[in-house]
């Protein structure tokens, strides 16, 4: 790590606060009918964040619907306790996953390498099949959003290898502290 990253990181939060959206149509029918909603990746990214040491401020669950899944992001943009926002499901390429098209008008910035290096990691892992995702990242008024696939093997791997050792380093550059 260069002298300069290693200087950033050193003075970036080591907490940060984040809301976890979960955008699963089949799960919130479940809900709508009073059933227990099992939702594998939203609880391993909570897991996995407060093991890391970070603040989960809430859970929400939405359907694949363009107005509830901006809706859903938009009362986290407007919260000032929150740091991030992660997103887990619709980020692929069935007519039906509209995470994508949801938050990329709310985004100020883009930060391709998130999407990128993902990718990447995948294609080690599962070969061609890689290329089917859309995971995001961005920032929206000084907020971070991260939107990963519904799997929780990729939630994993998005929340271990990129965004848990690079989150409080993104915080402080987004928010310009």
């Amino acid at each position: 790590m260069s002298k300069t990253t290693s200087n950033h990181k050193s003075n970036s939060p080591s907490q940060v606060t984040i809301s976890i959206i979960t955008c699963s149509s089949s799960k919130y029918d479940d809900k709508i009918k009073g059933k227990v909603v099992n939702d594998p990746s939203g609880d391993l990214i909570e897991e996995l964040l407060k093991k890391s040491g970070q603040i989960v401020y809430n859970r929400k669950l939405v359907p694949d619907d363009k107005m509830m899944i901006k809706n859903a992001v938009k009362e986290a943009l407007f919260n000032e306790k929150v740091d991030s926002i992660i997103i887990t499901g619709g980020t692929g390429i069935a007519p039906k996953d509209i995470t994508i098209e949801s938050v990329n008008d709310l985004l100020d910035k883009e930060i391709p390498g998130f999407g990128e290096l993902f990718r990447r990691i995948s294609f080690e892992e599962i070969g061609s099949a890689a290329i089917v995702t859309r995971a995001l990242a961005g920032v929206a008024k000084g907020i971070l959003i991260f939107c990963l696939p519904g799997s929780p093997n990729a939630a994993e791997k998005a929340i271990e290898r990129l965004i848990i050792p690079e989150i409080g380093h993104m915080v402080k550059h987004a928010r310009g502290i």
